[in-house]
């Protein structure tokens, strides 16, 4: 990959992606003439991606640039400022290091 992708997995009638969906328009606002990062949403309803686990919408995964296979579960804040700290600072570690702390609580 030589861009790296967050991909926000939604469904229609899903309350919590109609409330990400004005945060996520800026996010995309944002980023949209950006050389390195892409970001996308899709209807998880309608488009099946193999090897990607959709427990609920919307989920979040980040594309990190520079490898084929890898997928990282984003589950960091549903925020602006928390989208763009993540894709600003140091990505995957980022995701990987909150989904740790949630896990030990």
């Amino acid at each position: 990959r030589v861009r790296e992708a967050v991909v926000s997995t939604q469904s229609t009638g899903c309350g919590h992606c109609k409330q990400l969906a004005p945060i996520y328009d800026e996010l995309g606002e944002k980023y949209k003439d950006h050389p390195s990062i892409v970001i996308a949403k899709m209807d998880s309803t309608a488009n099946e991606v193999e090897d990607i686990n959709i427990r609920g919408f919307p989920t979040i995964k980040f594309f990190p640039k520079g490898t084929e296979n890898k997928v990282v579960d984003y589950n960091g804040g549903r925020t602006f400022e928390d989208f763009v700290s993540f894709l600003d600072g140091t990505h995957d570690e980022a995701a990987e290091d909150k989904k740790e702390a949630k896990d030990e609580l």
